[in-house]
């Protein structure tokens, strides 16, 4: 046991790197990360390098297990989990109200998406297999061309910022019905098997073997309506009994304790629906979707996002090790592979968007729902693993799922950014009850409205509203309690927030308190402190250096004789030399937001000294700049003299970096008089760069 373990352990960790890096990858070159997660598992699996023997892995470092999972029970173990914690965050990014106003156009859509895509692929295996309709490699390829991932789907919906949005909501109510009836019909052909095969799960070369019994079709509509009563059952009282649950989940006060809970609630679900024959990650998505609209759903999604990143990638991982790439790479499997993907991939399309039509959407919205329904997942994997298993299919039938599959992932993304790069709407008519509005204040200043936004948030809190920083590099916030749903943006200087129509009065009423709130604290500010006296006795404090932060001085940032002769000048000057050293991503922005932060009080201190700074989205990393000026030019010092040595510092406004370190460790190397005056003086650039580093010679 202690061998196993050591090797599990070992194996999560290699995978934490390779998801990792191959997500990275594949966002650099534009497609979404969870394919590089996926081929991130294809490349470390055990039919590539992880089969390779190394010293103290005689069979590799993911050693290829007996049967069809190929990875080992504690591995794909792991991968459950990761696939449960993956469905229930869809569940609670989905906005129920739209869900539910969709679910009938959802179920239509998904019926026709099913129903198409079951009948292509199975056309497509007669043609392929030359065999008849109901040969059950063909009726598996059919049932494996109906899945549609849920995860893979969300989290592009997600990257579009469209999980919301008609379409998007329609989408995953699709999908949702796709996974129901594609576990039905796996439990119906399974039936047709055993029937046709006598119980026996090997086939022979036709496909099928002699019939030893008849059809029973009471079997079979049994089978149905037991999977779907325990989809609806769930659904609905997930859904009425929401709040109770929510109720229940708070009664542990500690947002980390109800967070965890529900997760147990979502994991409890899925076992159940297994043990019923439904597929785990069908009842992880209606704990989900039954949370949604509670004003706890943002907080859970937030406490466990650390869970998520963590095990989500391990799923898809797993999921790629079971490819073998040899099979892939054969003429067979690629030639039958794109007749099939081909096949999936307009199956989707055509059958799923062709209903959209005729349930109110526009061409726009069905070819975005068609191709929202295109990419194939966890289901088809986990399908393809019992037919696998079953003896149905063979390893090359299973390399064309998983060509299919991967092929259908790349695909979905273009295909939705093509279809979504028009903004316009995607149903018909408006939708009827969407009386959402938008409030934009621009405060000119992104500090401001930094300030605005945190004072907001924190009465948001006080007022009992749950809030959620959605991603905080984009600024974007989520505020919910009861029915009342606030999305919250900053971007720059502004900050805007939407709502629904009949609550923009409460949202004006809470900013403008906010507003009120920080006029008075400025006043207050500005009479009980003095900027300039505070600067006067910055200077005369003695600090620390720090060579680490004072090596970012570059030789090549050093002019040691400047040419202007007036403040604007001198910072337009550095400023060039930063843009012509490559520094800059826009020369105009920088300069703008240093002379902003000049205007604000003058950056010059004593004894000859400035140090003009500024934080603008104009630089990718802090940079620094070094100009001498042996004449001087008046910068407004402390002390009045004219400054000859100036220190410009620029870094990125949401990147945190050694800014203000740098300005205090370079402010107490250039209290030595006789430094100041020998990198004045200095000849060359490397002597004034290594005298600021380093304090001497």
């Amino acid at each position: 046991m202690s061998e196993r373990m050591a090797e599990l352990v070992l194996q999560l960790g290699f995978i934490f790197f390779a998801v990792r890096i191959c997500g990275r990858l594949a966002r650099g070159l534009g497609i979404p990360p969870v394919l590089g997660e996926l081929l991130s598992g294809v490349i470390i699996g055990p039919y590539a390098l992880g089969g390779l023997a190394l010293p103290g892995f005689p069979r590799g470092f993911f050693p290829l297990e007996a049967g069809p999972l190929a990875v080992s029970a504690e591995l794909y173990a792991f991968a459950t989990v990761a696939s449960i914690i993956l469905l229930f965050a869809s569940g609670l990014e989905t906005d129920l109200g739209l869900f539910l106003r969709y679910s009938l156009a959802g179920g239509v859509i998904g019926i026709g998406g099913v129903a198409f895509s079951f009948v292509l692929g199975d056309l497509v295996g007669i043609a392929l297999l030359h065999t008849s309709f109901m040969d059950p490699r063909c009726l598996f390829l059919g049932i494996l061309s109906t899945a549609t991932s849920v995860g893979i789907t969300a989290r592009i919906l997600s990257d579009h910022k469209r999980m919301d949005s008609p379409e998007g909501v329609t989408i995953l109510a699709a999908a949702v019905f796709d996974d129901v009836l594609g576990i039905i019909m796996l439990a119906v052909v399974l039936g047709i098997v055993a029937v046709i095969t006598g119980g026996q799960t090997g086939l022979d070369a036709g496909g099928i073997q002699d019939a030893s019994g008849a059809l029973d079709a009471s079997s079979v509509l049994g089978i149905a309506g037991k999977a779907f009563g325990i989809w609806l059952g769930f659904t609905i009282l997930g859904l009425v009994f929401s709040k109770k649950i929510a109720a229940f989940l708070k009664f542990f006060k500690q947002t980390f304790d109800f967070s965890i809970l529900a997760l147990g609630l979502a994991l409890i679900l899925a076992g159940i629906f297994e043990k019923q024959g439904l597929a785990m990650i069908i009842g992880a998505y209606i704990s989900g979707l039954s949370l949604s609209k509670t004003d706890i759903a943002a907080v859970i999604q937030e406490r466990l996002r650390g869970l998520y990143e963590f095990f989500v990638p391990i799923f898809f991982a797993v999921m790629g090790m079971m490819v073998n790439v040899r099979d892939i790479f054969s003429f067979r499997v690629l030639s039958f592979g794109a007749l099939y993907t081909a096949g999936a991939v307009l199956a989707k399309i055509a059958g799923c968007g062709g209903p959209a039509l005729l349930m109110g959407f526009n061409l726009r919205g069905a070819l975005r729902i068609g191709a929202g329904m295109v990419p194939r997942g966890e289901v088809a994997l986990i399908i393809a693993g019992i037919g696998l298993a079953s003896g149905i299919l063979d390893n090359q039938l299973f390399a064309v799922i998983i060509l299919m599959t991967l092929v259908t992932t790349l695909a979905a993304p273009p295909l939705l950014s093509l279809f979504l790069k028009n903004s316009g709407s995607g149903t018909k008519k408006p939708v009827k009850g969407d009386d959402s509005a938008a409030a934009v204040w621009e405060f000119h200043a992104a500090e401001i409205a930094d300030m605005v936004l945190d004072t907001l948030l924190k009465d948001l809190k006080a007022e009992g509203f749950y809030v959620q920083m959605m991603n905080i590099d984009e600024g974007i916030s989520q505020a919910r309690k009861g029915d009342i749903s606030l999305s919250i943006t900053k971007k720059e200087s502004a900050v805007t927030i939407e709502t629904s129509q009949v609550d923009m009065p409460f949202i004006k009423t809470a900013v403008y308190e906010v507003i009120l709130g920080l006029h008075d604290t400025i006043q207050k500010l500005k009479s009980s402190s003095d900027p300039r006296a505070m600067k006067q006795e910055i200077s005369s404090l003695e600090g620390r250096t720090r060579e680490d932060v004072l090596s970012l001085i570059d030789p090549g940032c050093i002019l040691l004789d400047l040419k202007g002769n007036t403040k604007g000048e001198i910072i337009t000057e550095m400023v060039d030399l930063l843009d012509r050293r490559g520094k800059l991503l826009n020369r105009d922005e920088a300069l703008g937001d240093v002379l902003q932060r000049e205007k604000t009080m003058s950056t010059g201190m004593e004894h000859g000294i400035a140090l003009p700074h500024g934080k603008s989205e104009a630089v990718a990393d802090m940079c620094v700049a070094v100009g001498i000026k042996k004449e001087g030019v008046d910068f407004e010092s402390l002390d009045g003299e004219k400054s000859r040595l100036f220190i410009m510092v620029v870094s990125p406004k949401k990147i945190s970096g050694p800014h203000i370190q740098f300005l205090a460790a370079i402010g107490a190397v250039l209290k030595d008089e006789t430094l100041r005056e020998q990198v004045i003086n200095a000849d060359f650039k490397e002597d004034a760069a290594f005298l600021l580093q380093h304090g001497h010679f």
